[in-house]
């Protein structure tokens, strides 16, 4: 940090108000059920959660739109749920946070997927998941990329947030890259592990280290160095820019034809790392197309991990908690 200039940065993430995103991916409920536990059940050695309350967030490709919004940008979002309660739900939930959610398709024949997690003292207990991972209907696939066709103009960087729940397919990501390239806009992709070979010519792509070991055929993270697991996989997907999240490491950035940069977690308290990774592509997605160079954005999407991470549940940082956090680092490292 010390070899940022503090206030270019701060200009930078003032700068998020003026930009534009659509986010298009695997549309999710969460719900939460806290509680406390008193005792173990006779019926099983489980524990006994009893609830106090429950409350509802955007999750999936929600939760980047919502990270988003609650940067300063202005978003757009794109992707499937149910013609159900579920899914009424959670487009009013979005609404309520200013999140554009004009592009979501209804699908008669998908239920909205629903992640249930049970917290008891700060931790999650138990998560249920309600969900149908089949590939979304052709009709859906035309009306997301007719969507995406008629605000592409009006964007500044598309995002693609891949759960692996059926959005994501061939004939929709190869058609939405080259509808953004054509037109200049970056696209930044959260991948899933089996989905690799679609990301081809995406600006940026921000997998995990296991995702990435996966990704170019090893069966452990251990079995190579990340700066190698990082060398191949960016050649491989002809990407600008390839960050990998290292967890309590950090991340290690790649750019085509300069070193690897590590950069050290953000993270002094670790309470719930659920979100994380949509934190950081709505971060660093912001901060390049508000004038940040790559490394000044992977450093910025770091910090917001690491507040993140520091909240109980599916969280979302804001600008000042953010140049507030950056401040500290700065002054920290100095």
């Amino acid at each position: 940090m010390k070899t940022l200039d503090l206030n270019r940065i701060k200009r930078t993430i003032k700068n998020f108000n003026k930009a534009s995103v659509l986010v298009v991916g695997d549309l999710m409920l969460d719900e939460f059920v806290w509680g406390k536990v008193s005792r173990i059940s006779p019926e099983a050695p489980v524990p006994v959660v009893w609830t106090t309350s429950e409350s509802v967030m955007p999750g999936g490709a929600s939760n980047v739109a919502h990270n988003i919004k609650a940067l300063g940008g202005t978003v757009y979002l794109s992707g499937v749920v149910g013609n159900d309660s579920r899914g009424a739900l959670l487009v009013d939930e979005l609404e309520k946070r200013g999140v554009n959610a004009s592009g979501v398709v209804r699908d008669q024949e998908r239920p909205t997927t629903l992640k249930t997690r049970v917290i008891a003292h700060n931790q999650q207990v138990v998560r249920i998941d309600k969900e149908k991972v089949d590939n979304i209907s052709p009709d859906s696939i035309d009306r997301m990329l007719e969507y995406a066709s008629g605000i592409i103009k009006d964007i500044d960087a598309v995002v693609i947030e891949d759960y692996g729940k059926g959005v994501i397919v061939p004939r929709f990501v190869e058609k939405l890259i080259r509808l953004a390239r054509r037109h200049k806009k970056i696209v930044t992709v959260d991948p899933k592990e089996n989905h690799f070979r679609l990301y081809r010519n995406a600006t940026c792509i921000t997998p995990n280290l296991y995702e990435a070991a996966r990704a170019v055929g090893l069966v452990s993270r251990d079995d190579l160095p990340v700066e190698d697991i990082g060398g191949h996989l960016i050649k491989q997907l002809n990407s600008d820019v390839l960050l990998i999240t290292l967890g309590e490491e950090g991340m290690c950035v790649f750019e085509k034809g300069a070193k690897p940069t590590r950069i050290p977690t953000m993270a002094q308290d670790v309470y719930d790392v659920s979100g994380a990774g949509d934190t950081v592509i709505s971060t660093y997605t912001l901060a390049v197309v508000s004038g940040a160079k790559n490394i000044e954005a992977a450093h910025i999407a770091n910090c917001a991990a690491g507040i993140v991470v520091g909240k109980v549940g599916i969280a979302v940082a804001t600008q000042k908690e953010l140049i507030e956090k950056i401040k500290k680092e700065v002054k920290r490292v100095r």
